[in-house]
């Protein structure tokens, strides 16, 4: 079903990049003045407190996943081909999201991140030794843009010279909503969506008879309640991880970085001598750093759960990022705490039935990304007349850094 999708940029209405890359004020504006907003224009219910977007994301009863509308666009609209249910996986509700879930969720056992721990590793070390002591790098195409590309493609068990192209795709099928360039932009994304099935259908085809250690591998062998998936189904599934798994890390760890340049230029200093805070900090950043993280829900039989009164078939935008700011939940929450005793409680990676199935996967690529800088390096300085404003491009995550320049130290 094609999706209305909702124009995210008339609520928020942002003067500019760099404002909506880190807005701390607007979720400050609404957190104190308008918790559960209505904006007339698009039609919407909008919630900024903790614990209103938890009930939202996580009470299917009254807030469904299905709805004729949607603030999300990424993939492709191929009316041609036939899509595999698993692939609206986002869009279901219990009991008919738990089979589809159980099928993606053999990619991401414990004993999967286990396994793939050294690999992943090895990859940062790799990527880490290829940038030259003393010497400024931008960070985003040394590190930040390829690492979870390199992963991804990795775990896939997909041919090293081809990982590249995983970013390229990835890039097109992940465009940001534009009313302008609607008509090209879904152009470019179905010829993206149709190179990348004719590049992984062979190689799903080849593993059947060469099961391996990769998630491949591992979605040919799951089966739930008699179901398998079939290699179209696959393949389908492996472009919705492309997307879980590449541009959201990718754009979490730049914007780690912007924050140790930036934030406070003492933690990197900190966390090279105490390493044991790195998986708090990740957390911290996670909480702090990573914006315009959001899930829209279809108001599904009237209620007034959010102190107002609200009809079957609204529409409510919970506004995760806008939550990690909330007071009521976070001390001090508008300054960055690396100690702070709570901050895994973010809601970041969601709540409920369609908490992010990769979020064990993102939390270790940046964990280790930053542990491989700490090794090497012993500090990290700003370069003198960075602009943000310059330097920042629309993605499914809002604004992501496109370079970030750096100094580094051994």
């Amino acid at each position: 079903m094609n999706k209305e999708v909702i124009p995210i940029k008339e609520i928020t209405n942002f003067r500019s990049h760099a404002e909506e890359f880190f807005p701390i004020d607007w979720y400050k504006e609404m957190l104190h003045h308008h918790p559960v907003y209505y904006h007339e224009q698009t039609n919407t219910w909008n919630v900024f407190k903790y614990e209103d977007v938890k009930q939202v994301l996580s009470n299917y009863e009254f807030f469904s996943s299905e709805g004729p509308r949607t603030t999300i666009f990424v993939g492709a609209n191929n009316k041609q081909e036939k899509t595999s249910p698993i692939m609206n996986i986002t869009l279901l509700d219990p009991p008919q999201h738990r089979k589809a879930r159980s099928l993606l969720a053999a990619a991401f056992t414990p004993r999967s991140l286990k396994n793939w721990e050294p690999r992943i590793q090895q990859i940062a070390t790799e990527l880490v030794e290829g940038i030259q002591e003393n010497s400024t790098v931008n960070i985003v195409e040394a590190f930040a843009t390829p690492f979870p590309s390199l992963v991804i493609a990795d775990l896939f068990g997909v041919p090293v010279q081809d990982r590249d192209q995983f970013k390229k795709w990835i890039d097109i099928l992940f465009q940001p909503y534009d009313k302008e360039r609607l008509e090209d932009i879904e152009l470019a994304k179905q010829n993206a969506a149709k190179e990348y099935f004719q590049f992984l259908y062979p190689i799903v085809i080849q593993k059947r008879s060469n099961l391996s250690d990769d998630i491949i591998s591992d979605l040919i062998r799951v089966e739930v309640e008699g179901e398998r998936l079939t290699d179209e189904e696959i393949v389908q599934v492996t472009m919705l991880l492309l997307g879980a798994g590449v541009e959201t890390t990718s754009h979490a760890i730049a914007n780690t970085f912007y924050s140790l340049l930036y934030d406070d230029e003492s933690l990197y200093g900190v966390l090279k001598n105490n390493r044991e805070l790195v998986p708090n900090a990740i957390e911290e950043m996670l909480r702090y750093r990573f914006h315009m993280s959001r899930r829209d829900r279809t108001v599904k039989q009237d209620n007034n759960l959010l102190g107002v009164d609200l009809k079957k078939g609204d529409v409510v935008i919970a506004w995760m990022s806008a939550s990690n700011m909330d007071e009521t939940m976070f001390e001090d929450p508008l300054s960055l705490d690396i100690h702070r005793s709570n901050n895994k409680k973010n809601l970041t990676f969601g709540n409920g039935p369609h908490f992010c199935l990769g979020a064990p996967l993102a939390r270790l690529e940046m964990k280790i990304a930053l542990e491989a800088f700490l090794q090497k390096f012993s500090r990290i300085e700003p370069i003198n007349g960075f602009e943000l404003e310059k330097n920042l491009t629309a993605s499914a995550t809002g604004q992501s850094l496109t370079y970030l320049p750096m100094k580094v130290y051994k």
